[in-house]
């Protein structure tokens, strides 16, 4: 029996003229992003296709955009492929469109929900004070010692953001100890630590108050069980629930994401094919880094969802 699993992309995967062909072959892409202009007020279109960079990486921005791609291309795998997945995740952000496609959550309040989480994390910490930094190349333990040692002994923060694959980090805090660490990470034989073009400290306990503030939003959301399974990235040995979705929503500003877990889940789970949808194949990618056995493919325009449909042909799931 094959089972699919369905991936969404989070921040860090954006670019400007994401979903522009969808929007122009598909009227399932075209509503999502009327309707997510019609609930934030916001031209949709004008920033996802036209920017400019600069514009569409500034948090709130990437945000709300990354959101409204996923959704439409996950939208148009309905309408054009519609293989039921057998479960779901997404990356960070991902989570609220996994959480939107599993019908736990309206679009409206994911887009609200997403739109404060981001002016929470902006407001958190002053611009140009906070950073965050790729390392691969290094083992897990070292980049954990690396983090705990500038932590202990200098005035800033420094801690790991997300464990995405084998031997592959993003670490979070303090703009002075991140550099420091990436120099230490270097020393330590890292192949390759860069810092990354976001000034907000995402997963780290700098965002504290922005969790706080997160938790609050919450309080006035609808949230259903999951009909289809959503892995957390907070803890992946865990699906989201009614009960249990405010609190892993809200533990993760502030924590780790667990990816690499996530996707290990999904592998035990008997997965053998997964989809990305939405910007870029990011994820892809690190699926292949964790397992080369799962099959991937991804939808962001027309022709991604042709070589999608070409992998998915004779496809059989019977998940009863």
């Amino acid at each position: 029996m094959n089972k699919l699993g369905i991936i969404f992309p989070g921040q860090g995967s954006q670019y400007v003229g994401m979903g522009r062909d969808l929007h122009g072959r598909f009227e399932e892409a075209r509503h999502v992003f009327e309707e997510a202009g019609d609930i934030l007020h916001i031209d949709m279109k004008e920033l996802c296709f036209n920017g400019p960079q600069v514009v569409l990486d500034q948090t709130v921005n990437t945000q709300i955009s990354i959101l409204t791609v996923n959704v439409a291309a996950y939208r148009v795998y309905e309408s054009e492929l519609g293989v039921r997945p057998f479960v779901m995740a997404g990356h960070s952000l991902g989570e609220y469109s996994a959480l939107h496609a599993a019908d736990a959550i309206s679009f409206r309040d994911a887009l609200k929900l997403v739109h404060a989480r981001a002016q929470h994390q902006q407001e958190a910490v002053p611009a140009g004070a906070g950073s965050m930094a790729a390392v691969m190349g290094i083992s897990r333990e070292a980049i954990e010692a690396i983090c705990r040692e500038i932590t202990a002994t200098t005035a800033g923060v420094v801690e790991p953001a997300t464990y995405n694959a084998p031997s592959q980090f993003v670490i979070s805090g303090d703009a002075d100890a991140v550099e420091e660490a990436i120099r230490r990470a270097k020393a330590h034989g890292a192949k390759r630590a860069i810092m990354l073009p976001i000034s907000v400290p995402c997963h780290s306990s700098l965002l504290d108050e922005a969790a706080r503030r997160f938790e609050e939003d919450m309080i006035s959301v609808t949230v259903k069980d999951c009909a289809v399974d959503v892995i957390s990235n907070h803890d992946p040995s865990l699906f989201f629930s009614r009960e249990n979705t405010g609190s892993h929503l809200t533990k993760l500003i502030n924590s780790p994401v667990r990816w690499q877990e996530t996707a290990e889940r999904m592998i035990a789970m008997g997965v053998d094919a997964v989809i990305e949808t939405g910007p870029k194949r990011v994820l892809s990618g690190l699926m292949k880094r964790i397992s080369d056995s799962v099959r991937t493919a991804n939808i962001e325009d027309g022709e991604t969802l042709k070589k999608t449909r070409e992998v998915l042909n004779g496809y059989k799931t019977d998940y009863a």
